[in-house]
């Protein structure tokens, strides 16, 4: 049971896909009036359990003419059987067949059944079950009016399956949606919960699953779906511990940090403090010449290496006996600025995996980014901002309308696994498949949380490459990881409190946490 429910956790499907693995459910017999009664038994109990009658008695219940609302009426009369005091705002006349049968029933029990939202006012609790899954067309009138409304009154909202007026992949809001504070995602994660657009939408969501067969989700999505949710234990596992009981620092590789500038002397300590954190076995950090004692001061374990500098503070170059050889891989960016841009050629000519971000993604932007990274043979990964993606794949879809597209034709076309951050961090190996981190915190929105990513992932990708483990798996938990220490530290600290240099103070909690859980 605990192996098929982190299974179902990690699958998140389109609404296409959604509609083939409905269909072999049915086609294999289950009746779909049973498994709309299952549904909204489900629901009915999760809104129980929420919102106890003694605290919210009267439940207002919005009913679109489909089988979401045919399981918004199912969960209707669950709870007017419970003693709630239930109002049904029923807009359009014509109902599909099932859900008009329970439309009948709910009358045949007395519930009043309204053409207008404002009766639905003195209610406590709004229960949307307008439209699911599948919608396409721009909402109108008079349910355009109706959300709007609702979204006036601040009242508790629990949209089933998706909030109404959302696209179900990409998120956007078609003319106007429902605001929910709890989204109850049925069956499987539909993609617009990972798109950062939808996000203001959705509220609190959790996942309803309600029994469907593994064997019907493989079959349409395959082995491996090509869109998973990155979830703790996953990412957990890819971390490299337990290490064996006998293993030396070299084996637990070794990360080149090039980074810092004498105007962004903080990036380097920042990602500094983000390599130590990831375990890495040896760290060494260049930076020009003139922030070295800053370095050895606030890093002692590293090795600190100075760099020529060019007149207004940035590394001019490596020093001269710097065999990169040496190295199992290279984090680059935190601080350069763009005077660095002899040191990041250098770098991407290497034949090791290289971290790129900050300054080290604006040089490689203005290098011409495909070609460039065409040259390369090692892995590379890119770790862009919505700016900075942009700049570096001005061809690319709009990341800010469906990122999923986005960050899987940057890295189809770059060769490069591409890590787009926002409030769903999502990740794209040159395969396709994307893994999205689904949640995180806007505590994060502060200047160095990127570079603390910076380091983290590239003492894991340096230990991933001495230890031949797979470099995707190493940048899905780190990015789980810092969104992780983001969450705790704002839980103690309030998302006001969590500046760049706190978040690696908790960075180790969240492994602590973790494996004690």
């Amino acid at each position: 049971m605990q192996q098929r429910q982190e299974k179902i956790q990690q699958m998140v499907v389109t609404a296409q896909q959604m509609r083939e693995i409905e269909g072999r459910v049915f086609a294999a017999g289950m009746p779909v009036a049973a498994l709309m009664e299952k549904v909204g038994g489900l629901i009915a109990s999760r809104v129980q359990a929420l919102y106890p009658r003694s605290q919210m008695r009267r439940v207002g219940v919005l009913v679109g003419p489909g089988h979401n609302g045919g399981d918004g009426l199912v969960v209707a009369r669950e709870l007017h059987f419970q003693g709630y005091e239930i109002v049904i705002y029923r807009p359009i006349a014509k109902l599909k067949e099932l859900t008009s049968q329970h439309a009948q029933y709910a009358e045949s029990l007395g519930i009043p059944c309204v053409e207008q939202i404002e009766p639905l006012q003195a209610c406590d609790l709004i229960i949307d079950g307008l439209f699911g899954f599948g919608l396409e067309r721009a909402i109108a009138e008079p349910i355009f009016s109706a959300i709007h409304q609702l979204n006036q009154w601040s009242k508790p909202v629990i949209s089933i399956d998706l909030p109404s007026g959302l696209h179900t992949d990409t998120g956007e809001v078609l003319g106007t949606a429902v605001r929910a504070t709890h989204t109850f995602c049925l069956g499987l994660w539909k993609l617009a919960f990972l798109q950062d657009q939808a996000l203001e939408s959705v509220g609190k969501a959790e996942l309803i699953d309600f029994g469907i067969p593994v064997a019907d989700i493989s079959a349409v999505l395959g082995e491996t779906p090509n869109i998973q949710r990155v979830t703790p234990a996953v990412a957990i596992a890819h971390l490299p511990i337990p290490r064996p009981a006998v293993t030396h620092k070299y084996k637990q590789g070794h990360l080149l940090l090039i980074c810092g500038s004498r105007k962004y002397a903080g990036g380097a300590i920042l990602a500094g403090l983000g390599a130590r954190s990831s375990g890495v076995g040896m760290l060494s950090i260049a930076v020009p010449e003139s922030l070295k004692p800053l370095l050895v001061a606030q890093l002692p374990e590293a090795l600190i290496i100075g760099c020529p500098e060019t007149e207004t503070g940035a590394i001019a170059s490596l020093p001269e006996d710097t065999d990169l050889s040496s190295y199992s891989a290279i984090a680059c960016g935190p601080g350069l600025t763009k005077d660095a841009t002899p040191v990041v050629e250098k770098v991407l000519a290497s034949d090791l995996p290289v971290v790129l971000d900050a300054d080290g993604l604006n040089i490689l932007a203005q290098l011409n980014t495909i070609p460039t990274l065409s040259k390369r043979q090692a892995p590379t990964v890119l770790t862009p901002h919505t700016g900075e993606f942009n700049r570096l794949f001005p061809d690319a879809p709009d990341a800010t309308k469906d990122r999923v597209s986005a960050v899987r034709k940057a890295s189809q076309q770059s060769g490069a696994v591409v890590l787009l951050k926002g409030a769903r961090t999502a990740i794209c190996h040159p395969s396709g498949s994307v893994w999205i981190v689904p949640e995180s915190t806007p505590a994060l929105a502060r200047g160095g949380s990127g570079d603390v990513l910076t380091g983290l992932m590239g003492g894991l990708v340096a230990t991933a490459s001495k230890q031949q483990l797979p470099i995707e798996e190493m940048v899905q938990s780190a990015a789980w990881w810092h969104a992780q220490a983001g969450i705790l530290a704002a839980e103690e600290r309030t998302e006001l409190g969590v500046d760049a240099y706190t978040l690696t103070q908790y960075l180790m909690a969240v492994v602590r946490q973790a494996f004690n859980g």
